[in-house]
């Protein structure tokens, strides 16, 4: 802890000196950080995906974010090759958790295209803003009209794909003026299986689902408003073929009441503040699974109420944010095993123990202009997280491998961060440091014979691990010149008390055919590395090439590999634009993984390349507007699967598409 205040202190005199040698020019922002464009009012810029892609389809376009995928529906984001335990994931700064102890159901699962605008992406402690972490953090802005002009707009998109049948329609009604607006959205997506490469049928592999929101605000007078939201999503019938089970059921309630007040006076402005509740459901189902050795019900609930206040401060050449948050959550799950034979006594068990989390932190910000053409950043997050079980039964079940535990347990939590950003002449510069610790989650603290498909043990938790802590470098540079673009970047995460599962042999695993059991524990150390490469280059007004090249490696003190690190994976990309007509070709593609984690269940994946194709084009009727898109995934059938696909589940063959959006005005 020591090392690494006097690393921040350090950086933060080095910024200084370096200041007064540098030539005077204006510095454009080069930070750890990346911004998903998804509201509609930015059609012309989507040609990388489909105008109906799921948040998923999104957030795997991202440089930084990837996709562990168990079907065709959920996926779960990572974001550094850590998984979600390690990042924040919030909508509108809101706390919100699944509640499916297999990890069936992130929260990103409960929003859709309709109701987002954009995701902030921040790596590392420049993401710790909504929440302690180690990985960064992942925020989805709500589409919100605020107050403008009076306008009334209306719009209705839809879409098909080949593959698996699948069907989109969406539509949404907006009103605004000076004084009031309000926004409503809805949208329905339904799929059967979807067919790999060679034509290929994957079962269970099909979903049915619909999202509605509504975000309507009222001003209160020349610089206040109330701001209020609401997102009901459900799906049903979800097929998970990576997995032993479906989901019949995965419904959630997203609500929130926000104040606003832009100004307080010369110093002080943009205080938000808002108060949110959300209800999640989850329901696991193996009724429409073949030779099933035995039955069980695996239901869970998440209930999160939360706060956060945040608060503008701008002085000279400082600009300041202060958030504090907090929220309780409570987390429910359990399983009831119904034997074949119908003389055997049915079993039951809590999976969650209706664990209570309360979770306190103070967040402040500091950005200093050294310089027209230097930055520092300095963030520092104090939080408080205190774990609770309320149910003696799953208490005293946890009690039988850890008889002294407590039924409540207290941890203080500490993110610091310092980047450093200066820019000469065509070049860009950043250098950061950064300190964070998390909390073990619900799962890894007091999880209760969880089963694993991945590695095929039985998971158990421990309330007594301690905080896991990252230590982290990382360095970005960029070159701009007036066709040309190249971006490098690399970061490195030394990460103590890091959390995974160990095998414990006197112990005896539930699960019919499981290996045997694994308790969540503490290794010394383990190192995480990521690289990037991209270029930009303009060959014409109208022709335009892109490029991404990323290195990943991960390994614990003794040398032994990480599970689910991505190996060497290059994206290529050249684009068309002329007037209202885009059309772009993309190529996809991995090497082998061969740094793979055999004792976590990994193995080696072969490499692969996938190539894609769409056009579009905007037609204007009036003031109306319709937006057409097409295109062919995967032109080739390439049948293949990632390291980041569950027991190798094979991914999406050739697939045709087409979109339609017209817009009212």
């Amino acid at each position: 802890m020591k090392k690494t205040i006097f690393l921040l202190v350090s950086l933060f005199i080095f910024s200084q000196a370096f200041s007064q040698e540098t030539e005077n020019d204006t510095i454009k922002k080069v930070a750890l950080s990346e911004v998903i464009v998804i509201g509609k009012a930015n059609l012309k810029n989507k040609n990388d995906v489909k105008l109906l892609s799921s948040i998923d389809q999104y957030l795997e376009k991202s440089n930084k974010v990837t996709m562990i995928k168990r079907g065709n529906y959920a996926w779960e984001a990572t974001l550094n090759n850590m998984l979600s335990e390690r990042i924040s994931v919030t909508i509108d700064g809101m706390q919100v958790f699944g509640a499916c102890t297999d990890k069936m159901d992130p929260i990103t699962s409960y929003i859709d295209v309709s109701n987002v605008s954009e995701v902030g992406i921040t790596s590392g402690q420049q993401g710790s803003e909504h929440g302690s972490t180690i990985g960064g953090g992942i925020d989805f802005k709500l589409q919100k009209s605020y107050f403008d002009k009076e306008e009334l707009t209306a719009g209705i998109e839809t879409g098909y794909e080949t593959n698996g049948d699948a069907k989109t329609v969406s539509s949404e009604v907006n009103f605004s003026n000076k004084k009031f607006f309000i926004n409503t959205d809805g949208i329905y997506r339904t799929s059967n299986n979807y067919k790999t490469g060679g034509d290929n049928e994957v079962l269970f592999s099909q979903f049915n689902k619909y999202n509605v929101s509504l975000v309507s605000g009222i001003k209160l007078g020349k610089n206040n408003a109330l701001i209020g939201s609401l997102i009901y999503d459900r799906a049903t019938d979800v097929g998970y073929p990576a997995l032993p089970m479906d989901v019949s059921l995965a419904e959630a309630i997203i609500t929130s009441l926000e104040f606003q007040r832009d100004s307080l006076n010369s110093t002080l402005s943009n205080w938000r503040t808002k108060v949110y509740f959300n209800s999640v459901t989850h329901v696991m189902d193996d009724t429409k699974r073949p030779n099933v050795p035995i039955h069980m019900d695996m239901p869970g609930w998440s209930d999160t109420f939360g706060f956060y206040s945040k608060l503008n401060y701008k002085k000279g050449k400082h600009s300041m944010l202060f958030n504090m948050s907090g929220f309780y959550n409570k987390s429910l799950a359990e399983m009831t095993m119904y034997p074949n034979d119908q003389n055997e006594n049915i079993m039951f068990m809590l999976t969650w123990p209706d664990v209570r989390t309360t979770s306190i932190g103070l967040f402040a910000e500091d950005e200093i202009n050294l310089k027209e053409n230097q930055r520092l950043k300095v963030t520092a997050r104090v939080g408080v997280h205190n774990n609770e079980i309320k149910d003696e039964f799953g208490l005293n079940s946890l009690k039988i491998f850890y008889p002294e535990m407590e039924e409540s347990k207290t941890r203080m939590l500490l993110n610091l961060s310092s980047q450093y950003e200066i820019k000469h002449k065509k070049s860009a510069f950043l250098f950061s440091l950064g300190y964070g610790e998390r909390a073990p989650s619900v799962t890894e603290g007091y999880g209760f014979y969880l089963f694993n498909s991945f590695d095929n043990y039985d998971y158990i938790g421990n309330p007594d691990l301690k905080n896991e802590k990252s230590y982290e470098f990382s360095a970005v540079y960029n070159y701009t010149a007036s066709k040309f673009k190249a971006g490098l970047e690399a970061s490195y995460f030394y990460l103590n008390d890091y959390i995974i599962g160990e095998t414990a042999p006197d112990i005896g695993q539930m699960t019919i055919g499981a290996n045997g059991v694994r308790i969540y524990t503490a290794l010394d150390g383990a190192s995480l590395f990521n690289s990037k490469l991209s270029v930009e280059y303009k060959i014409s007004p109208s022709f335009t090439y892109d490029g991404h090249v990323s290195y990943h490696l991960g390994r614990d003190n003794d040398g032994t590999n990480l599970p689910l690190i991505s190996p060497f994976t290059f994206k290529s990309a050249l684009q068309f634009k002329k007037n209202l007509f885009d059309a772009e070709v993309n190529m996809t593609s991995a090497g082998q993984q061969v740094n793979y984690s055999s004792y976590f269940g990994e193995n080696k994946t072969d490499s692969y390349a996938v190539f894609n194709l769409n056009a579009s084009y905007i037609f204007y009727l009036n003031k109306n507007k319709l937006y057409a898109k097409a295109g062919v995934e995967n032109i080739f059938d390439k049948e293949y699967s990632t390291y980041a696909d569950w027991n190798n589940i094979p991914r999406m063959g050739r697939n045709f598409f087409i979109n339609l959006s017209y817009t009212i005005k």
